[in-house]
């Protein structure tokens, strides 16, 4: 029992201690002249999908080529 009771303590003043360090978020201030500058307007639509591209197609592909048979045919390197 005694010892459920000292991990239940160090976890709450880990806890405590994280919740005490932890900063405040805060947005970028708007600027009018960044946001409304016709790449940024098509930066706002590309990234998503250059994102969703990333994790659905090029890191599935990447893993399949660095495994056993594929690396050697695909010429795969550990960096």
């Amino acid at each position: 029992m005694g010892e459920r009771r000292c991990t239940r303590w160090i976890s709450g003043a880990l806890a405590a201690s994280l919740l005490l360090l932890a900063a405040t978020a805060s947005a970028d201030e708007y600027d009018v002249e960044r946001a409304g500058h016709p790449l940024r307007i098509v930066a706002y639509i590309a990234y998503p999908v250059g994102f969703a591209i990333d994790f659905l197609i090029m890191r599935p592909a990447h893993w399949v080529v660095s495994h056993e048979p594929w690396d050697e045919i695909f010429g795969h390197e550990e960096d």
